[in-house]
């Protein structure tokens, strides 16, 4: 070998060794046409906007630092956006994709590139449309390996699994919302829930759900995902207990249960394994709500299927929870820890520099256009959001003047008893109204769920950012009384939090990702 080649060999070496990331990492092309199909469900047939024809949508696979782009092709007549729910989005808040917050629409036969870096992060997220009730169809799992080298803080299982947990509606979910505008009312519940698009068993309607097949012996993680629109869901195997590992691609400490809880935007890795020798095992997920709310109360259900066993077996059937087992749902809830280990610490804020309180709440304003004169509206701090016509961080980036004003309260205008009497005037105040957030300053921000009109848990997920929730309760909040209890040693953390129906959530984040406007019911 030459001198000068032997050189150049060894110079290539070192820059490997000086630089592993950027040989290890990759960038990853995926494209996502937007297109009709025709889906039958419950016995009946209709059109729903998905992508490449999938229902749920095609997985993405990539690893802990490699990059993704996503070309996006709108071939239906809505204007469509895609959010990659859980990415931090450093540096990339364009590619977020909730629509007119970081970025126009793209609008039928347009078409956008997505790209992005998953930096430091790993497990399991998901993507949906951010436009109208698009989601409700167009969703998918996404999901992010460990860099090559660097195992499970886990036993490895033998095989993964994506289970995608949703609702369906018989009429089409745009007519369903536009309905519900029209009328000033809340939206009609869906027919059925759903495990990876299927119902399964369903009154007066044979239906063929989901089958998880399965090898005795054997240990497999479950990636569940909650992709509903409106209601927290109880999942559990007939048999079988289920190890919680990681939930909103974040480990925690390693638990058993029979039951989850899961919200919608959620999601939860969990170990299975199977201990049986044979046999048929219903899968379940049904509804959780312990207020008088209306729900959907249907039991999606699929099978875990042993593989050999003869198709004569019957299935071992298993009851869900019933709708409001508050307990159950709680008991899972405070189950949750951080795995806080020296790889994997947890980095929970202990001075605070922001101290907010968002009461949420339910309102009814006038409506001249509604059936009913008057619309149920929601609200933070009173304050129901205006959609604006201007991508919010379009207009931040290039000073567009009056798209948005940075008053937003800090916590309610009126204080009162959240939880207990009400007050009598339902009527909230309307704007586009941000609050502004120093650069790696620290917040503390007290979720508070109100009876106004009625208590009910309330699913919000955080924008290019992580949270760790160091307390939850029922009642109003006392910060001299409950932020004694906070727990700031291994809290959960996470992207996506429920608020409990007459009770409150506190979270604590550091605001590291500029530009990022970021939280969303």
């Amino acid at each position: 070998m030459a001198p000068w080649i032997r050189i150049l060999v060894l110079a290539l070496a070192m820059v490997a060794c000086l630089f592993p990331a950027s040989v290890e990492s990759m960038v990853r092309h995926y494209k996502f046409n937007v297109e009709l199909k025709n889906i039958t469900r419950l016995c009946s047939t209709k059109p729903i906007v998905t992508i490449n024809g999938k229902f749920p949508g095609p997985t993405i696979v990539a690893r802990e630092d490699d990059t993704v782009l996503i070309k996006v092709v709108n071939h239906v007549t809505y204007n469509l956006s895609i959010h990659w729910h859980g990415v931090r989005q450093l540096r990339t808040g364009w590619a977020d994709g909730p629509a007119y917050i970081t970025q126009c629409p793209i609008q039928p036969g347009n078409q956008y590139v997505y790209n992005f870096t998953l930096t430091g992060q790993r497990g399991t997220l998901w993507w949906h449309a951010h436009i109208l009730w698009l989601r409700a169809t167009v969703h998918g799992a996404l999901v992010i390996l460990p860099k090559r080298g660097v195992p499970y803080p886990f036993p490895k299982p033998d095989k993964e699994e994506i289970v995608i947990l949703g609702e369906w509606w018989k009429s089409d979910t745009e007519d369903v919302i536009n309905e519900a505008l029209k009328s000033g009312l809340a939206p009609n519940v869906s027919d059925s829930h759903t495990i990876n698009g299927h119902p399964g068993q369903a009154l007066n309607c044979p239906s063929q759900g989901y089958t998880l097949s399965v090898r005795p012996g054997k240990t497999y993680m479950l990636r569940i995902i909650s992709a509903a629109l409106n209601e927290e869901l109880f999942f559990k195997i007939a048999g079988h207990q289920l190890t919680v590992v990681e939930v909103d691609a974040t480990y925690v400490k390693p638990f058993k249960t029979d039951t989850i809880l899961i919200t919608p935007g959620q999601t939860t890795n969990v170990l299975l394994t199977t201990h049986k020798g044979a046999g048929k095992y219903m899968v379940a997920a049904s509804p959780f709500m312990d207020a008088p709310i209306a729900v959907d109360n249907t039991t999606a259900t699929a099978t875990l299927y042993y593989l050999g066993t003869q198709t004569t077996v019957s299935t071992t059937l298993i009851a869900p929870p019933p709708q409001n087992a508050t307990p159950v749902a709680t008991n899972f809830t405070n189950a949750l820890r951080s795995l806080n280990s020296k790889e994997y610490p947890a980095s929970v804020p202990l001075k605070i520099d922001h101290n907010l309180l968002f009461t949420i709440s339910l309102g009814i304003n006038p409506c001249p256009t509604c059936s009913g004169g008057s619309r149920v509206v929601a609200d933070i701090n009173n304050i129901t959001f205006v959609m604006p016509s201007v991508a919010l961080l379009n207009a931040h980036f290039f000073n567009i003047n009056g798209v948005f004003t940075d008053d937003f309260p800090a916590k309610p205008p009126k204080p009162y008893n959240y939880t207990g009497a009400q007050l009598t005037n339902f009527q909230t105040m309307k704007g586009t109204r941000l609050y502004r957030l120093a650069y790696n300053s620290t917040v503390q921000l007290v979720l508070q769920d109100t009876g106004m009109i009625a208590p009910e848990n309330h699913p919000l997920h955080l924008h290019g950012f992580n949270f760790f929730q160091v307390g939850r309760g029922i009642g109003n909040f006392d910060p001299k009384k409950d932020a004694k209890k906070f727990n700031l040693f291994d809290p959960v953390e996470r992207n996506t939090i429920g608020v409990p129906s007459g009770g409150w959530t506190a979270i604590r984040f550091r605001a590291d990702n500029p530009g990022k406007p970021s939280l969303f019911p």
